[in-house]
Formats: structure tokens, C-alpha cells, sequence
């Protein structure tokens, strides 16, 4: 399938050439030099960082959560770089990356697939911002349709505009790997996309840069482009196509394209449609239109949005294939540990994602039905896979109310799991749901728990579940929660007996 050859028309004038990859040389270092610098930014260093700290100034941050990426735009600071500043003030400033992937489409030429810069670093007015060169080897390395063409990045101006922003905000040192798309063959961008997907997570950032829709009339680009960024946060990428089309279909006036950088967009939505866990975030929105010497009547959009991830939750997060791999972990895990006080090595590499986020978790052993050790932990600093051996092995042999599960035995036990959310404090009882919430009751040195499976199984009334956690598990007394400091969690709950 291709897209519509409308987004092979040019932000810039240029000619189109065909270029299929070459290969890497092995020992030349040539860094990329300065192009956009003088034409869409200021080159003079010093009135550069005044103007980023002018355009941060007038950004507001968000504060999300677990920004993975951002959609920013690459025209003129002074028509963009409101909304481009916007875009970068919602990641953490002070985070380190691994790597920061920046992703634009061709306005030079036309590639057989995309080029990621091998040879050298990026040069900017600001001094020098580092390739990972490793890594840029080895994705070109891992698939055919990724390459290295130098012409590609020397007059490209859409990454190079990303970075002096970069390089303004962010406090701690960071390496790049800057991508050019030159393909608008949705089966090579659906093919790079799964070979950068494993790079889309928390210790990366990845650039999208884009402009939106090109020269149509002011209201007419404020429809359109608000119809590209909804299409956008649909996280799906036949609706962007979709949208696209239908932008083009209604005939704006002058309207030449959606989005420059449509394929860059389309990779990262390639990337996304299967995790639910993410969401877009639209941040701002301007065209060149609103600057006090824009031509309304032939303007280009620009919109920022970021990608945020939900922190992982013991409500939603985990899958049927998840739930089963942790049972089949723990069953596992305590079968080395009683037959040759071993615990057996896990192949991260198996795992999904949600397994090695860290997460309390309490595993319970249940014999005919009747309760035979129970031990869990509220606060981990490790992946929950581990913290599920541990303490699986901890509720077959540490559990003080029972004996050391035997090996013999464990065939007629059934293991149950329970991951929990964080602790938090309340302040009423009333906000205590039985059922949903599990309670952890501490005064001094004395604490005790109830998951919130307890009150289900044992049919008690909230007293009666706040009284017999105070007695029979912190030792306080059955009326000691009343001036005690109590919090709530939940849990997603899930046994053998299930599957």
C-alpha cells in the first residue's frame, strides 16, 4: 500500500532523487555540519540560547507522567518555536536518556526506506550533540530497509531544528540517533517500525518532527490540523491514514498536505496501536498565521503532542498470558528451591514489560482449600518476576504459621497471586471498600495486613475486618485501628485453579 503522493510534495522546494542505502564505512568520522543554522534559526550562539529561553519562558509544563515521545514542529523559530518549546517542556529536564531517537521525513530526496546518520556527530551553534554510532550500525545492520545516505541529513533541516531545543533544556548529556524516512511504503515503514519498537520505552525519547498542513487558508488549516491531531490520538494508524484522506478530500484551498512529516508520524503509530497503556497527548496548537506578520492567507500548522505512558497499576496492566507466566514462575521457582535450594534463572527476554516493572506482590499457597502459607511484599525495588520467586519461596518455608511446604506435597497446592498497587494513606474508614481494598494497619512498631480477597472469603463486616487485622496480625488489640494509622491498596488476584 502507499500514501498519497501528496505528501511527496516538499515544505522546501527540491528536487526529488532516488536513493537506495550505501554502506557504512568503517573508520570515517564525518560530522554533520550546521545547515538549518542562519535560515530557520539564528546561527550567533549566545542570541540563540536568549531565544530558547525566551520560547520556554512561554511555555507551561504539564507535568506528565512517562512522556515517551513528542510531535514537534521544524519551520522557523519564529513561527514555530512557541509550540515546538511546548513540546519539549513536558519531559523531565533532568532525566537521563539512553538515547533520544530523533525521526524526520525527506524534504530533499526520496529513499528506498530510511537513513539513520553513521559516520559522525550532529554539530549545532551550541556545540556538539553526540550519534550513538553503535547503535545506528546495528539497526542498519538488522533491516533492509534501514540504510545510511549522507546527503540524506546534509540538508535536511527537520532534526537539526529539534535540537538546539535539546540541548538548551535538557541538564544531563545525551547521545541521538537521528533518522531520516524516505519511503512512503506503508509495508517499509510497518518494517522499521518493528525494528525501533523495542527502543520505545522509558530509558528513550523519541522525536517525531512534523509540521501540519501547508498553505491552506487560516480557519481552513485550524480545521484540518485539528482533525490530523485527532486522528493522531485515535492511536491508530489506518484513522491518521484515514484522516489524511478525508483532509484531502474536503479541497481546502491551497492545502498541499496534511503533515510533512506524515511518515515519520505513521512509524511512530506503527510502534503504538498495540499498547494500551499509552496515550496522545494534545499540548498546543498555532499556525503561522498568529504571529503578528503571518499571511493568513496561506499558512502552515503546527501542533505538539506528546506520547505518556500510565504507570503500571496492579488494576489493569497485567494480561492472561502475564498471569500465567508469573504462576508458572512461581510453581517453578519453588520446585528448584525445595529440591536443590536453587532459584532458577528467568530469560528476561521472554518476558513481557510487565513483568520487570517493579511492584509489590504477595503469593499465597492454598492446600484443599485451606490457606498453607502467605507472604508478600508492599514495596519493591526490583522487577515483579523476582519479587514473585521471593516471596513464593518465602510462603512455602518462612511462613511462621506453617511448616516448610514439602516437595511431595506441592502437587496438591494451589499457588494464588496477588500484585498490589502502592500504599495509600486514608484518613476515614468510610474510603475502605470491602472486597477492593486490601488494609495495612500500623502503630509503632506493630503492623499487619488483609488482602482485600479476605473480606470475600470470610463475609465479615468492615469492623469486623478492621478489628480482626488490629488482634490477629498487628497484635494491637481489636479496637487499636481506631488510633491507628491505616492505608488501603488493591490487587489484581489470579490463581492456577483460574487457568
Amino acid at each position: 500500500m502507499k500514501i498519497s503522493s501528496k505528501i511527496k510534495i516538499l515544505c522546501l522546494t527540491a528536487a526529488l532523487i532516488w536513493f537506495s542505502g550505501i554502506s557504512v564505512p568503517a573508520q570515517t568520522i564525518t560530522d554533520r555540519q550546521p545547515y538549518a543554522a542562519g535560515k530557520f534559526y539564528t546561527a550567533d550562539s549566545s542570541q540563540l540560547e536568549k531565544n530558547l529561553a525566551y520560547l520556554f519562558g512561554k511555555t507551561k509544563s504539564r507535568h506528565l507522567d512517562k512522556v515517551l515521545a513528542v510531535i514537534s514542529p521544524h519551520a522557523g523559530y519564529v513561527y514555530s518555536g512557541e509550540v515546538a518549546a511546548t513540546a519539549f517542556g513536558q519531559i523531565d529536564p533532568e532525566k537521563e536518556y539512553d538515547n533520544i531517537f530523533l525521526i524526520g521525513s525527506s524534504h530533499t530526496m526520496y529513499l528506498d526506506g530510511a537513513s539513520i546518520y553513521a559516520i559522525g556527530n550532529y554539530i549545532t551553534p551550541l556545540g556538539k550533540v553526540e550519534v550513538n554510532t553503535e547503535l545506528a550500525r546495528k539497526l542498519i545492520n538488522e533491516n533492509k530497509n534501514i540504510s545510511f545516505v549522507e546527503q540524506a541529513h546534509t540538508s535536511e533541516h527537520s532534526l537539526e531544528n529539534q535540537l538546539p531545543f535539546l540541548q538548551y533544556y535538557l541538564k544531563k548529556p545525551f547521545r541521538i540517533v537521528p533518522i531520516i524516512i524516505g519511503t512512503d511504503d506503508t509495508k517499509k515503514l510497518q518494517s522499521i517500525a518493528k525494528t525501533l519498537k523495542p527502543y520505545l520505552n522509558d530509558k528513550n525519547l523519541f522525536v517525531i518532527s512534523s509540521d501540519f498542513s501547508h498553505y491552506p487558508l487560516y480557519p481552513d488549516a485550524q480545521k484540518a490540523d485539528s482533525a490530523t491531531a485527532k486522528s493522531i490520538v485515535s492511536n491508530n494508524p489506518d484513522t491518521f491514514l484515514k484522516g489524511i484522506k478525508k483532509n484531502a478530500s474536503l479541497h481546502y484551498p491551497g492545502l498541499v498536505t496534511s503533515a510533512c512529516g506524515q511518515t515519520s508520524i505513521l512509524t511512530l503509530l506503527y510502534m503504538t496501536q498495540n499498547m494500551p497503556d499509552v496515550s496522545y497527548v494534545p499540548l498546543k496548537y498555532m499556525n503561522s498565521g498568529d504571529v503578528s506578520f503571518g499571511d493568513k492567507s496561506r499558512v502552515v500548522g503546527y501542533f505538539a503532542l506528546a506520547l505518556t505512558q500510565k504507570a503500571a497499576s496492579a488494576e489493569d496492566f497485567l494480561t492472561e498470558d502475564d498471569k500465567k507466566q508469573l504462576l508458572h514462575i512461581a510453581r517453578q521457582t519453588i520446585e528448584e528451591y525445595l529440591a536443590r535450594q536453587q532459584i532458577p534463572d528467568v530469560d528476561e527476554n521472554t518476558l513481557s514489560e510487565n513483568l520487570k516493572v517493579h511492584n509489590g506482590a504477595f503469593v499465597t499457597l492454598n492446600k484443599y482449600g485451606n490457606l498453607r502459607g502467605c507472604i508478600g511484599r508492599f514495596v519493591a525495588d526490583e522487577a515483579l518476576y523476582k519479587v514473585v520467586q521471593q516471596m513464593a519461596i518465602a510462603a512455602a518455608t518462612q511462613d511462621y504459621r506453617f511448616t516448610t511446604v514439602t516437595l511431595k506435597e506441592l502437587k496438591n497446592i494451589d499457588l494464588e497471586i496477588s500484585v498490589l498497587t502502592p500504599l495509600k494513606k486514608i484518613s476515614s474508614v468510610d474510603e475502605i471498600k470491602l472486597g477492593r481494598d486490601g488494609i495495612y494497619i500500623m502503630k509503632g512498631s506493630h503492623s499487619g495486613t488483609f488482602l482485600p480477597q479476605v473480606a470475600d472469603e470470610t463475609g465479615w463486616t468492615k469492623t469486623e475486618f478492621l478489628g480482626h487485622c488490629a488482634q490477629d496480625k498487628a497484635g494491637i488489640g481489636w479496637d487499636g485501628w481506631k488510633d491507628a494509622d491505616i492505608y488501603t491498596y488493591r490487587a489484581i488476584v489470579f490463581s492456577e485453579d483460574e487457568f
